[in-house]
């Protein structure tokens, strides 16, 4: 008999994780941004809930110390903290007085007056006032013992009152605490400072876990032992790598993406579109063993025989056979075709807006997995534009973002590039994807780049647009199909991307960002089916 027992999480149990599921947490950080470091920063700071058990983030613990401080500012002042020392300050300075006062009038000396006149002339400030006795050569004896007790604690004097200067406004409560007192609460304060700053620098090597739980207590050391331990599985997986000084996606974190990207927009498919590939009779034939169908004219003869002779037998028995057309019966089969795609990603200072370069880019590491996994004989490519056109590579693409330094859109050099790379991968099928939202405001002419913002707010680049559908009409003539998908509805923008297809006759969508993936997968899936 088995017996289960359940008992109340109290922080002392393990948080069981694995790579796999953190990675996870960690791809949907990135789905609201494009750069890594800044969603594990994100992850980190507002933690994240594993099946039903919460992780706390950095943020978490911040206002749990910065909780503490504030009850401390509620309860203490310290108006009183140096009243002691300050006590014994005057008290050595008046038995110095009275004994320099009395040995003057048995034994008058100038030297004694100078001394008297040391006396009188002691600063206010405390720290001050000690260092200037220090050079005074006391003349009472037990005023110098006293005053060595009083040195020794100069640092820590000088210290609190900086300490006060800084905060004695903060600390507005009803109790008020002596010299031993408001030197431990110094310290106390000065320890959660440096927590605070650990913490929020997010460099987890530097947070003393003595410090977090003597300040916050062992529940919150552990909770933010589990939240170490969930930032150290990213790297222990295999997924994140030292780049320099920060980290970075590994091989493995990029096709982990792609892979969860896929089956994210794959998921949303499923829900709208189910079943509406389309098929035709060109390409390659693969034969389906499972599934057969009665022979029609025009079909591949892949008889299935058992089938066939069942159908003549059941007609007419004995022998000899005779077979009729209708007896036939074939193997259903897969028809197929190759397809080369570069997909054009606008990189321009605008896509930073509203997300839209974040999930433009998941598109982009989501088709690029699609290929590699289920469709291996096809080319996939991925160009980047800005002021110009670069090729991005898989590994370059988690870290590739929008480009602030050149904010020009140049679409033209973006076909170009994007042409160029089909050409070296000829193929019947041959599509460039566009994703942008805006209309092109750089080209080349001879050679020479040129950037011109629109004429007016909504307005077009008309030079600019002029060159790039004469670059549209060259990659047309290559038999290149393009399809935009455009991520603004401006009325300008829409009359130039009608005047690409009318040019081109691909195809246009008009989408958001949270959108984009659903369309950009089914529009690739049709296209690979198409008939040529």
């Amino acid at each position: 008999m088995i017996e289960i027992r359940y008992t109340a999480w109290d922080g002392s149990q393990k948080l069981r994780l694995d790579a796999d599921k953190v990675f996870e947490k960690l791809a949907e950080f990135l789905s609201a941004t494009d750069d890594v470091r800044q969603a594990m920063d994100w992850m980190a700071r507002q933690g994240m809930d594993f099946d039903g058990s919460r992780v706390a983030g950095l943020e978490e613990f911040l206002e749990q110390l910065r909780q503490e401080m504030r009850q401390r500012y509620r309860e203490f002042n310290l108006k009183d903290a140096l009243s002691e020392m300050e006590q014994r300050l005057q008290e050595i300075v008046e038995r110095e007085r009275e004994t320099i006062e009395r040995t003057r009038a048995e034994h008058p000396e100038d030297r004694l007056d100078r001394k008297l006149r040391d006396l009188e002339r002691v600063p206010r400030r405390l720290s001050e006032a000690i260092r200037k006795l220090e050079s005074h050569d006391l003349e009472d004896q037990q005023a110098r013992a006293d005053f060595e007790d009083l040195l020794e604690e100069y640092e820590n004097i000088r210290d609190l009152e900086n300490f006060r200067e800084r905060n004695q406004h903060l600390f507005h409560g009803p109790k008020s605490l002596n010299y031993q007192q408001a030197l431990e609460l110094m310290r106390e304060m000065e320890q959660m400072k440096q927590l605070e700053q650990d913490l929020m620098s997010g460099n987890f090597d530097q947070v003393s876990m003595e410090d977090l739980q003597e300040m916050l207590g062992q529940q919150t050391a552990q909770d933010f032992q589990s939240l170490r331990q969930v930032m150290l599985l990213l790297q222990e997986g295999g997924y994140m790598m030292q780049r320099g000084e920060h980290m970075a996606l590994s091989p493995k974190g990029v096709r982990r993406i792609g892979q969860l990207a896929l089956r994210d927009i794959y998921q949303n498919l499923l829900k709208d579109r189910g079943g509406s590939h389309q098929t035709d009779h060109r390409g390659i034939t693969e034969i389906r063993p499972d599934e057969t169908k009665t022979y029609a004219f025009g079909d591949p003869l892949n008889l299935n025989l058992v089938a066939t002779l069942k159908h003549a037998l059941a007609r007419r028995p004995g022998v000899p056979l005779r077979m009729e057309p209708g007896d036939f019966e074939v193997y259903e089969n897969d028809y197929g075709t190759s397809s080369s795609t570069v997909l054009c990603l606008d990189m321009s200072w605008s896509m930073s807006w509203e997300g839209r370069f974040a999930a433009a880019k998941k598109v982009a590491m989501a088709m690029e997995t699609l290929i590699r996994s289920k469709f291996p004989r096809d080319f996939f490519s991925i160009v980047g534009f800005f002021t110009r056109a670069v090729e991005l590579k898989l590994k370059d693409l988690p870290e590739a973002s929008w480009n602030m330094g050149d904010p020009f859109t140049n679409l033209q050099d973006g076909l170009r590039l994007a042409s160029e790379l089909l050409g070296r991968h000829p193929s019947r099928n041959q599509h460039i994807i566009v994703i942008t939202d805006g209309q092109p405001t750089a080209y080349f002419l001879n050679r020479r780049l040129y950037c011109e913002w629109p004429l007016s707010f909504g307005g077009i680049s008309m030079r600019a647009a002029q060159e790039t559908l004469k670059e549209v009409e060259r990659v047309t003539r290559k038999g290149i199909t393009i399809n935009t998908f455009m991520l603004d509805d401006s009325p300008s923008l829409r009359a130039f991307v009608e005047k690409m297809t009318q040019i081109n006759r691909g195809r246009a969508l008009y989408t958001r960002p949270d959108h984009l993936g659903e369309y950009m997968l089914v529009d690739y899936l049709s296209k690979r089916r198409r008939k040529v």
